[in-house]
C-alpha cells in the first residue's frame, strides 16, 4: 500500500484522555497530488483543525475540514470554485478490528477509520472527509442550457412510464 498524499500521523502514545487541539494543512505538492487522486481541477487550500483524545479507550477526533477547491462542471467542463467547511467526528480503531463482524458505535454516530501501527493519520482523515463532502456531479450555471442545446429534453423526461407512453403513442400512428 502506498503512503497517503497528505499524511499527518499522530502517535497513539501521545493521545490521552485530556483533549488537545491539532491543526494540519496540506502543502502545494500534497494538494496537487490529492487533486489528481480525487479528479479535481485544483485544491487551493486544505486544512483541518481537530480535538483529539481517547474515548472508551480509542482515539477520537472531532473538528472541521476547510478547503478551497476547483471542480469541473460535468456537463460543460467549466471550472467551479467550491468552498468546503465540513465538520467531522471520527473514531479510530485498530485494523484488526475491521474484520470483526460487530463493532458497536455509540449514540454520537461518529464515522470510523482504521489504523495500523502506532499512529492515526489526521491528514488522510481530512482528505477523505473532503472527498466525501464534494458534490460528485457538480453542475455550473450553464449546464442546463448546454444540455438543452445538445437536445436533452430533461432528466426526468424518460421515466419508465413516460417511455411506455411514448411507445404507445407510436403504436397508434
Amino acid at each position: 500500500m502506498t503512503a497517503p498524499e497528505f499524511s499527518r500521523p499522530i502517535a497513539l502514545d501521545t493521545i490521552g484522555d485530556v483533549p488537545r487541539t491539532v491543526t494540519v494543512e496540506a502543502d502545494e505538492a500534497e494538494r496537487a497530488a490529492l487533486a489528481a487522486r480525487f479528479g479535481l481541477a485544483s485544491i487551493a487550500r486544505l486544512a483541518a483543525r481537530a480535538t483529539v483524545s481517547l474515548r472508551s479507550g480509542f482515539p477520537y477526533a472531532e473538528g472541521a475540514v476547510t478547503a478551497a477547491v476547483t471542480q469541473n462542471c460535468i456537463v460543460t467542463g467549466d471550472p467551479l470554485p467550491v468552498a468546503v467547511e465540513e465538520p467531522f467526528a471520527l473514531r479510530f480503531l485498530p485494523t484488526d478490528m475491521a474484520s470483526d463482524s460487530e463493532v458497536e458505535l455509540d449514540a454520537a454516530a461518529c464515522d470510523t477509520m482504521f489504523h495500523s501501527g502506532g499512529a492515526i493519520d489526521l491528514g488522510e482523515a481530512a482528505a477523505e472527509t473532503l472527498a466525501l463532502a464534494l458534490d460528485p456531479f457538480p453542475r455550473g450555471p450553464g449546464a442546463d442550457a448546454a444540455l438543452k442545446a445538445a437536445g436533452v429534453i430533461g432528466e426526468d423526461a424518460y421515466t419508465p412510464l413516460n417511455a411506455f407512453a411514448a411507445l404507445q403513442a407510436l403504436k397508434k400512428t
